[in-house]
């Protein structure tokens, strides 16, 4: 369960007028800290990316399923479960709960290192077309907060 404070800042960037990847953003953060300090650990990158955006999707923050091919059946069913989850409230099982953080707390601390992060962005930003990161980028710049400089 995300911190009143991850969700404070994901609905201060929902009304800054910020994508839905921004606010959950937000939450993946959270998650690369948590793996960090130690309190769990992630199979790799990509794993502790998909926790922070699940945690997302049951805070409400309305991020899109990813596409038909892109990943397995499963995970589609599961981000669309989450979605739902996010839209109406349901009490944690905390059998469950307990359950997940003692699997998460036996896999390893590296999938938030320095060097796993920069590696999963490069293999990231690699699939893109650069017009695609351009067009990104533009959009990105149109929701920038003003500089303090």
């Amino acid at each position: 369960m995300p911190d009143k404070a991850t969700i404070e800042r994901a609905r201060r960037d929902k009304q800054e007028g910020k994508s839905a990847s921004t606010q959950a953003g937000e939450f993946v953060h959270k998650e690369i800290d948590n793996i960090r300090a130690g309190k769990h650990g992630a199979r790799n990158t990509k794993q502790a990316i998909a926790i922070g955006l699940s945690e997302a999707r049951r805070a409400g923050v309305n991020v899109k399923q990813p596409k038909k091919g892109t990943v397995s059946e499963k995970t589609r069913e599961n981000a669309k479960r989450d979605t739902a989850k996010g839209k109406r409230h349901t009490p944690v099982n905390k059998s469950r709960s307990k359950a997940r953080t003692k699997a998460l707390k036996k896999e390893s601390t590296e999938a938030a290192s320095p060097a796993a992060l920069s590696q999963h962005a490069r293999a990231a930003a690699g699939k893109r077309s650069a017009a695609d990161r351009s067009r990104s980028a533009r959009k990105a710049s149109e929701t920038r907060g003003r500089s303090k400089g």
